[in-house]
């Protein structure tokens, strides 16, 4: 069995055979799909958030479909409907695009509100309920959902009820100029290449079996407290009119097991959750007026809770344990 590192390394290798400067997206859909989390992604248009997404799915042998978000998209054309087949004078289920391992709905915020509900059960439990009877999803399942932080004519924000659904929110930046030149370098070489150049590297079961591996990391109970007091402080700003809720809570706990498994650790140290910070947290605070009026940025609060709040071990005369008996300081494991 392939361990959480083997399985991000393996992954990151063949999405890199295509896209450039990824690794940080890759590892984010990979704590995704090993704590069964989804992922709102967000970018310009043209830094390659879908196909990304679909990149990340072949190499990892999921069935995955894309549904192009419209306003005129019905929650049957997702979730699907019984259709009435004159030959046998019956109703047939025919499933949706829901029913795959990773469902990429492309611009999710050019949805109405009644077809992004569509997906709140889906997410949730892993289920859809078509007139009346309950299905459920394929394990592994996990949604990618892009949005561009522009042209937001015509589009429907996602409410926060939704937001807080997904486990992280990851942005695809622009690359830098040596990026940019590699990048015209591959495609000088090879105009067409794409998703179905790569090679699948590892299965649906695989990543199942990597799961179990995450629910053996050791997390200590002052990493649990930062996590808490985090949280805590986001509901605490004033300038947050509404903070985070339990559901982000145990998207730091989750997401910090598996990227400590994925960079080879069997316990997790603070600078797990300091790097989730962000991902974890920032879809889901609701700015107050008075702060959305002073041009104050979800941005600028977090960096103010991650200066506030202090991590287990910044005292060094006071450091925290790790189960190999070493310590914290300054959120490192000695």
């Amino acid at each position: 069995m392939a361990t959480p590192e083997e399985l991000y390394e393996t992954l990151n290798e063949e999405v890199s055979a295509v896209l450039i400067g990824k690794e940080d997206l890759v590892e984010g859909l990979t704590i995704a799909a090993l704590t069964r989390g989804h992922v709102l992604l967000e970018g310009v248009p043209g830094v390659a958030k879908t196909t990304l997404a679909r990149l990340f799915a072949q190499a990892s042998g999921l069935e995955h479909t894309r549904i192009q978000m419209t306003p005129d998209v019905l929650p049957a054309d997702i979730t699907g409907t019984h259709v009435y087949r004159e030959q046998t004078g019956e109703f047939e289920l025919q499933r949706g695009p829901v029913f795959a391992n990773l469902v990429i709905a492309d611009e999710i915020n050019r949805a109405t509100a009644k077809t992004q509900s569509a997906l709140l059960e889906a997410m949730q439990e892993r289920q859809v309920t078509i007139g009346g009877e309950t299905l459920p999803l394929p394990e592994p399942f996990l949604l990618v959902a892009t949005q561009n932080p522009i042209e937001m004519e015509g589009t429907f924000e996602l409410p926060e009820a939704q937001r807080d659904r997904f486990q992280l929110k990851l942005t695809a930046d622009l690359p830098d100029r040596e990026e940019g030149h590699q990048l015209l370098d591959r495609f000088d070489d090879d105009p067409d290449l794409g998703p179905g150049d790569i090679e699948q590297v590892t299965t649906a079961d695989e990543l199942l079996e990597a799961r179990t591996a995450i629910n053996k990391v050791y997390v200590d109970n002052t990493v649990k407290e930062y996590m808490l007091d985090l949280v805590a402080a986001t509901r605490e700003n004033p300038n947050v009119e509404y903070g985070a809720s339990p559901r982000a809570t145990l998207a730091f706990l989750n997401a910090a097991k598996a990227r400590a498994a994925i960079h080879g650790r069997e316990y997790v140290i603070p600078d797990d959750v300091k790097a989730l910070l962000e991902p974890v947290l920032v879809h889901r605070l609701v700015l107050s007026t008075d702060a959305s009026l002073g041009d104050v940025s979800v941005a600028d609060v977090l960096a103010d809770i991650e200066n506030d709040v202090e991590p287990p071990g910044s005292d060094v005369t006071t450091p925290a344990a790790t189960p190999d008996g070493g310590e914290f300081f300054d959120g490192e494991a000695r």
